[in-house]
């Protein structure tokens, strides 16, 4: 299945839930903002919304610094 995560293109072998998608990106532990075709998924809905085919994903994480 080909999606677009963050601008480029990514073929992933199964659908998956956004919460899986942030653990194969290493990112399951981070605090992450997480839109799907353009609208936010609140991080509640993480586990159960599925990333299917054509999607567009855009996560995004702060960075600390001072």
């Amino acid at each position: 299945m080909d999606i677009t995560l963050n601008g480029e293109p990514r073929s992933l072998a199964n659908r998956l839930s956004v919460r899986q998608l942030l653990v194969e990106e290493g990112l399951g532990e981070r605090r992450v903002a997480v839109e799907l075709n353009g609208e936010i998924v609140p991080r509640s809905r993480h586990e159960d919304q599925l990333v299917t085919g054509g999607d567009r994903v855009e996560i995004v994480h702060a960075l600390g610094g001072g």
